[in-house]
């Protein structure tokens, strides 16, 4: 990959440069033949369809006439770990969610996310308590919810039953690009928490906590990312367990790297950074060699909303205000700033832009900077 800095000045995304240069990388590929034909794609390929039929997401049966089938297609990715080296090669069967018609082929969509307030005040918790925590990841995380309406979907490209080869696929648990497969997703592991003993927090519907005696745990849900923390080692072990007996869940350890951000544990708390995703929002605005600044905004009275003239891109200074405020979350010197940007994110001028060019010129200069909740 190659990222444009300035006018003239091009240089390789050091991340993907680092992941070349450890492991001989297949490519992307730009279809399904040619993935197909490349060994390591072909067993991302199988290992997602075996998901699937593990799940028993679908049952073959004759295609009505006149029936809306749902199309798919199987999207392709590489794995990085936080360092940027390989870690795996992705496929998923996707489907064409946007084809679904509101009322008959699904209904309620929304799904809450745990808020960045809750984890910091779940992480000042858990340090203060001294409890261990640990973060668990959910493979496939989508594919575990029920769908209840009459959904039919093609079979995935290059892997039809030779025997049914013109059958469509009646799902009875969801996939991903289904328009009701995050809520899907999200009712159903609500219930088996519920079941364990946990109870949802009133604050924030992904807080979940038990309460049992002296015994106490939280458990944090973002998609398909996990924190959780219990009173005792014990009781940590016994949730975990609980867990992977209904779903795909890997123990990824002690907390490290959550949502992007690094998470390091000391004797008197966690100590939060956004380093790398601070780098990456420079390199998505083209800035990763702009030059620094001592502050995110001069001493000038704040813009108006009909000052100066209208962005000629207005759409990436709405990308780069909302990845600005992803990383107020542990950055909370530029929380003022960029809420003065996101004022104007419905008709950005010159002058807002200039304002929030001055905040990514001060995260240059501050990438390292972390928090101690």
């Amino acid at each position: 990959m190659i990222t444009r800095a300035r006018a003239g000045i091009v240089k390789p995304n050091p991340r993907y440069a680092l992941a070349s240069d450890t492991a001989s990388i297949s490519p992307v590929p730009r279809s399904v033949r040619a993935a197909l034909q490349d060994a390591p794609w072909r067993d991302a390929m199988q290992q997602e369809f075996d998901a699937l039929q593990r799940n028993r997401t679908w049952t073959l049966v004759p295609r009505p006439p006149g029936a809306q089938i749902i199309s798919g297609k199987w999207v392709f990715k590489h794995k990085l770990r936080s360092d940027g080296t390989l870690k795996c090669y992705k496929a998923r069967w996707v489907v064409r969610g946007f084809h679904q018609r509101p009322g008959i082929d699904f209904g309620e969509t929304f799904s809450p996310v745990v808020k960045p307030a809750t984890i910091l005040a779940v992480l000042t918790l858990i340090a203060s308590k001294r409890w261990p925590a640990h973060q668990l990841d959910v493979s496939n995380a989508f594919l575990h919810g029920n769908i209840t309406e009459h959904v039919l979907c093609q079979q995935p490209t290059g892997f039809e039953d030779p025997q049914r080869p013109t059958d469509v696929c009646l799902l009875s648990h969801t996939l991903y690009g289904l328009r009701q497969a995050p809520r899907a997703w999200f009712t159903r592991f609500a219930e088996h928490a519920v079941s364990l003993g946990f109870k949802q927090s009133r604050s924030d519907s992904s807080l979940f906590v038990y309460k049992n005696g002296n015994d106490m745990a939280y458990l944090l849900l973002y998609v398909d990312d996990m924190i959780l923390s219990a009173s005792t080692t014990a009781l940590l072990r016994h949730f975990i367990t609980s867990l992977k007996t209904a779903f795909a869940v890997k123990d990824m350890g002690p907390v490290s790297y959550f949502l992007g951000i690094d998470v390091q544990r000391h004797a008197d708390g966690f100590v939060l950074s956004q380093a790398a995703y601070a780098n990456d929002v420079l390199e998505r605005a083209g800035m990763a060699n702009c030059k620094a600044a001592p502050t995110p905004a001069d001493a000038k009275p704040k813009s108006s909303s009909t000052d100066g003239t209208p962005l000629k891109d207005a759409s990436w200074y709405r990308s780069m205000a909302g990845a600005l405020q992803y990383l107020t979350l542990t950055r909370p010197d530029i929380a003022y700033v960029v809420q003065q940007v996101c004022l104007h994110m419905h008709s950005p001028k010159d002058c807002h832009g200039a304002l929030l060019k001055r905040i990514l010129w001060y995260i240059k200069g501050t990438t390292t900077l972390s928090l101690h909740p």
